[in-house]
């Protein structure tokens, strides 16, 4: 009879053994899981981020885009104008330069 319990017991620690086993095997699986799901987390974060700077970074480009376009809208303006004036004084000056001539 004492052979029957120490086959006994040597079955249940081999059970126990094989249970530890198992149950380290799942809690590693249950690790591997939480961690590949904590990095998916923060890889979804990191991307709505920089996808939230990219539609950041288009409205100052377009925003930029049309100051630059009202710039050089002005600047062509601007020089038109200058040629302008810079037409009626050549314009001036060759009527006083005429004049002169004719003075002397």
């Amino acid at each position: 009879m004492n052979e029957d319990v120490v086959h006994l017991a040597a079955g249940a620690e081999e059970m126990g053994v094989l249970v530890g086993a198992v149950g380290a095997a799942g809690f590693f699986c249950l690790m591997i899981v939480i961690v590949w799901q904590v990095a998916a987390t923060w890889r979804a974060r990191m991307l709505a981020a920089r996808e939230e700077q990219y539609k950041e970074l288009a409205t100052r480009y377009a925003r930029l885009l049309e100051d630059t376009v009202e710039l050089q809208r002005r600047t062509a303006e601007e020089q038109r104008q200058t040629l302008d004036e810079l037409t009626r004084t050549r314009l001036s000056v060759g009527s006083m330069e005429k004049m002169m001539r004719e003075i002397e």
